[in-house]
């Protein structure tokens, strides 16, 4: 009889949902399965049977049972059982006893519908040939997958492996950082001489440009207070020709700023100098047509003003000039030079030096190159247009040079050739003195850009400021202490080190070979030294470390040593504050910049700097793994964004502090000039249209133009000045 779940005989037995042609079970399964399945079916009988109906015979041990009785219990399923007999093979049927009672009943019915065996069959024999029909068929169908299922469950396990493969849609690949190209560089010494001579012969003719671009302004100024003054006054054709006369000697001598507004173009850059040359061009035409066109306005020309714009585009290029020669002159002072400055995920680094780099970085484009190129083209084709509008439009064809030249005078701001030549020349003597080198806007940009600088140990306490104020052994000789703390001072490389290579040497030691050493965030150091642990740190360290240290040693920056869990020596170290350290910690904090403390000494910490230092310094201070991966990067060799030569902390902070400055007064002043460009465009604009030459004149547009010029004068200054 089939059970009603529609299930196979087996599965009402195992009570699992698996073809019995797929069951795969262990030996010790099939024992245990066996065994319990047989203890409960007879359990079942006995409790399902009357005491008082059934012989004493019936009340014999589980052992004794036949197997027919246990075929006759419910399965191994939770269920009660339903009485309906369950199929067995042939094989495995029990022998039958010559039973009475209820017995003899259920054999009775277990004969009607289960086939007699020829043979009682052992329980080893039903074992063992369990066993090998199972081992047939896993020979017989050995690729056959059968399900997973844990050792002892009844449950199969989920299959998690996919047989085919998602198509999933490809995410775009993030770009790589661009590597940066450094190519044949010409000696430092070479491009600071280069620098120097063109100088020189940019400020050659500054002061002889500056006197003749002051003449027809001074001529203006006079007559506007009223004073008539002869061959000027009312005589429009030597008014012309004098302006003309000035603003072509003018030209002549600051032939540069044309030269270097072509060279710029070239590149495919438009900077302030090509506006102010083309400024001039106009300004010049339309003197000539102010003694050829009759039809032209009587409005005075706008050469004074082109002429007062070139003379501050040469000064913009005298200084930039300055500002390289003074950069690259520190920079060549040493080929091989101590140290550099370099950009890291966490700020400003310093490194061992290195010159390669430097020349490529020092020449690349500055912020203002960048934002005029993109802005000035605008306001270049925006002022034609309007000189257009303004005269075409209005049927004053003869004003369009005037109104062109009015508008450029404009839009050419003086302070635009200004923006990054100034502020550059400030920071560049200010650091050659110093001992410093920059490597222009893009050196500056890189180190200032996080806002932040990486300290060590040697950058807050320089040699010299760690003293050894005395020592103190247990136990053990004063050499094999300090061989044994300056051995683990250098393999932390620590400040402390050369304050125990000083002790060591005094002692006639010698260094130890450490094994297995350690940093310990609780702030110290162990190592493995002939078979002895080695410990090293401040006096907490050694509390936490169950180190049980001597009474009445009170010390907060004390270092102690300890073997084997045994103090061993303690050393009163001092550490003195120096002025030009505090100055430069000083100095960050009132510019904004964080020092990230990567300091490996265990006693420097930012409670020993408020306590040295001022009680303001405000320090990071990252976990252990973090300050020693940061220390670490002093030891490489990055690429030059500046270049030290000197120690201390205080040229590196100069450094730092001196490019963050730079860039905020550059950005600052290129954003002003640029708003006064286009204020400028807008309202000469505005003023020609109305045909307004009485209020737009040539001494107003110079004046309004120096009055935006003079914020940035006074932001280049302050780059310098910190």
């Amino acid at each position: 009889m089939a059970p009603k779940d529609g299930k196979s005989a087996y599965d009402s037995i195992t009570g699992t949902d698996v073809p019995a042609s797929e069951v795969d079970y262990s030996l010790e399964e099939i024992l245990a399965e066996y065994g319990g399945g047989r203890e409960k079916l007879l359990r079942e009988v006995e409790e399902a049977a009357d005491p008082d109906d059934i012989e004493a015979p019936l009340f014999r041990r589980r052992s004794e049972k036949t197997p027919n009785e246990a075929c006759t219990a419910a399965p191994e399923t939770g269920e009660e059982s339903t009485g309906e007999p369950v199929e067995i093979p042939k094989s495995a049927e029990p022998a039958p006893d010559k039973d009475t009672g209820e017995d003899a009943d259920l054999e009775a019915i277990l004969r009607e519908e289960l086939p007699k065996s020829p043979q009682p069959i052992s329980l080893e024999e039903v074992v063992g040939s369990t066993v090998d029909a199972v081992m047939e068929e896993e020979a017989e169908e050995p690729l056959l997958k059968r399900p997973r299922r844990g050792l002892f469950s009844r449950k199969r396990l989920v299959e998690t492996e996919e047989l085919y493969q998602r198509h999933e849609p490809e995410e775009p690949e993030e770009a790589a950082p661009e590597l940066e190209v450094i190519g044949p560089e010409p000696e430092l010494a070479d491009t600071a001489e280069d620098f120097r001579e063109e100088y020189r012969r940019r400020k050659r003719p500054l002061s002889a440009a500056f006197f003749i671009a002051l003449v027809p302004c001074v001529l203006m100024g006079t007559e506007a207070y009223g004073v008539a003054l002869p061959f000027w006054t009312g005589n429009p054709a030597a008014q012309t020709l004098l302006l003309l006369g000035c603003l072509l000697l003018t030209a002549a001598l600051t032939w540069q700023v044309f030269a270097k507004g072509i060279r710029m173009l070239a590149k495919k850059r438009c900077t302030g100098e090509l506006l102010i040359a083309v400024s001039a061009v106009v300004s010049a035409a339309d003197c000539a047509a102010r003694l050829l066109l009759p039809g032209r306005s009587e409005a005075m020309p706008y050469a004074a003003v082109s002429c007062m714009a070139l003379v501050f585009a040469q000064w913009g290029c005298t200084r930039e000039s300055r500002g390289m020669y003074d950069a690259f002159r520190a920079a060549a002072m040493d080929h091989d030079p101590p140290y550099l400055v370099t950009e890291t995920e966490k700020g400003a680094c310093k490194q061992l030096g290195a010159v390669p780099g430097f020349y490529t970085a020092a020449m690349r484009d500055d912020a203002v190159t960048t934002w005029q190129t993109a802005l000035l083209p605008v306001i270049l084709m925006g002022s034609l247009v309007f000189a257009g509008l303004s005269s075409l439009g209005q049927g004053r064809g003869a004003d369009f040079l005037l109104n062109w030249s009015a508008i450029l005078c404009g839009g050419a701001a003086f302070a635009l050739p200004l923006c990054w030549g100034l502020p550059w020349s400030h920071l560049a003597a200010h650091l050659q003195k110093a001992g410093c080198a920059v490597a222009g806007w893009f050196g500056a940009e890189k180190i200032s850009g996080r806002k932040s600088m990486i300290l060590t140990d040697a950058d807050l306490f320089p040699p010299g400021t760690i003293q050894l104020n005395g020592v103190k052994v247990f136990g053990e000789e004063l050499p094999k202490a300090a061989s044994y703390a300056a051995t683990l001072t250098r393999c932390a490389g620590c400040g402390l080190h050369r304050l125990f290579d000083g002790l060591l040497r005094s002692e006639c030691g010698s260094y130890e070979t450490a094994d297995d050493f350690s940093f310990y965030e609780e702030g110290g150091y162990s190592a493995n030294i002939h078979g002895e642990t080695v410990l090293l740190g401040t006096a907490s360290f050694m509390r936490k470390m169950e180190v049980r240290l001597p009474a009445g040693i009170n010390l907060r920056t004390g270092i102690f040593l300890a073997v084997d869990r045994q103090i061993t020596a303690v050393f009163a170290v001092k550490y003195n504050a120096s002025e030009n350290v505090d100055f430069a910690l000083r100095m960050m904090r009132r510019s904004h910049i964080t020092p990230i403390l990567a300091a490996r000494d265990p006693n420097i910490t930012p409670v020993l700097l408020k306590r040295k230092f001022h009680k303001g310094v405000k320090v990071e201070y990252p976990d252990l793994t973090i300050r020693v991966a940061l220390s670490e990067a002093e030891l490489d060799r990055g690429l030059p964004r500046a270049l030290l030569f000197r120690e201390g902390l205080l040229p590196y902070a100069e450094t730092v502090v001196g490019s963050r400055r730079l860039c905020k007064a550059v950005r600052r002043a290129a954003a002003l000039s640029t708003i006064g460009s286009v204020a400028g465009t807008l309202l000469a604009f505005y003023l020609v249209f109305l045909g307004s030459y009485s209020l737009l004149t040539p001494l107003a547009l110079l004046i309004f133009s120096l009055l935006w010029t003079l914020p940035v004068l006074l932001m280049a200054d302050w780059t310098g000045r910190y």
